[in-house]
């Protein structure tokens, strides 16, 4: 029964707030802990108990759900959890962490006898407070009906890729998959942009392509954010720098390169100097204009 599962989801920012809240509308017993308490107490209003320290959230719980800012952020939330964390807990490691970052991780797990499941998410906030988020999951056989019970609350799809959460196979889709989301957001500034600059409306470049075989609904959406001025994020110009990163780290360690990666993360950069790190990635269309 889902009153009788007990999740601690480990940051509440845009992702990890949306995903609470399904849960406990679900029936779920949900606690949530974040760096900075204020964020998550909203959230009281939803069941919710928020707790101070990492290891009250886990006291009890049967699955961890992390979704936090990077690897380093993880891993401290976890090292906090570690007196109130049972062996067998499962531990759904839901944030972007890159390649790199999944190594100590899957190592703490170990070490602390958890069932670990990569299990990065696609989406961003409106998907996740539907419920429409797609999960790509790397775990054991034996552990995926109990990660299901989560991932079909807080998503429409999982793409299981691997059995092995630690080799970070489904992370390592997430980084191709940041890689697309990167080239559209930034594609679609510098289009907006350039219309602009050459006196075109930017409302005939997305009636042009609309419904042909250019057309993306993710072009509208960006679109629409950067000509309505309307840039309260879904995902921040700040965290898809750092998504940024991951990439281009993802790309040098695997002997590719990946030009147009580099170039987003340069506009991204420029937007951030120019003080829209918080806004929606889509800001990264300022950049067109910056020195």
């Amino acid at each position: 029964m889902a009153d009788h599962i007990s999740v601690a989801v480990l940051g509440t920012g845009i992702m990890g707030t949306a995903m609470a809240r399904n849960l406990a509308r679900a029936g779920y017993d949900v606690r949530a802990w974040n760096r900075t308490r204020a964020r998550a107490e909203p959230l009281t209003a939803d069941g919710i108990r928020v707790t101070d320290t990492p290891a009250e959230a886990v006291d009890g719980a049967d699955t961890v759900l992390t979704m936090l800012l990077d690897g380093p952020a993880v891993l401290d939330a976890m090292t906090a959890a570690t007196p109130h964390l049972a062996r067998d807990t499962l531990w759904l490691q839901m944030s972007t962490v890159g390649i790199e970052g999944t190594a100590p991780l899957a190592a703490f797990a170990a070490a602390h006898g958890l069932r670990y499941v990569d299990a990065p998410v696609l989406g961003t906030k409106a998907p996740a407070e539907q419920g429409q988020l797609t999960v790509l999951a790397a775990g054991p056989a034996e552990v995926r009906e109990r990660a299901a019970a989560v991932f079909d609350v807080i998503g429409r799809t999982t793409r299981w890729v691997g059995d092995d959460g630690a080799d970070g196979r489904a992370s390592r889709l997430k980084i191709v998959l940041n890689s697309w989301v990167l080239t559209v957001i930034n594609g679609v500034g510098e289009a907006v942009a350039l219309a602009e600059g050459l006196g075109v409306d930017p409302r005939d470049f997305l009636a042009a392509v609309d419904g042909g075989p250019l057309d993306l609904p993710y072009l509208h959406i960006k679109g629409e954010a950067i000509l309505s001025g309307d840039l309260r994020p879904s995902f921040t110009v700040s965290a898809a720098r750092k998504d940024a990163r991951l990439i281009a780290e993802a790309a040098a360690a695997s002997g590719v390169r990946t030009d147009l990666a580099a170039a987003a993360a340069e506009r991204l950069r420029r937007a951030e100097e120019m003080g829209h790190g918080g806004e929606d990635a889509a800001a990264a269309y300022h950049a067109s204009f910056g020195g």
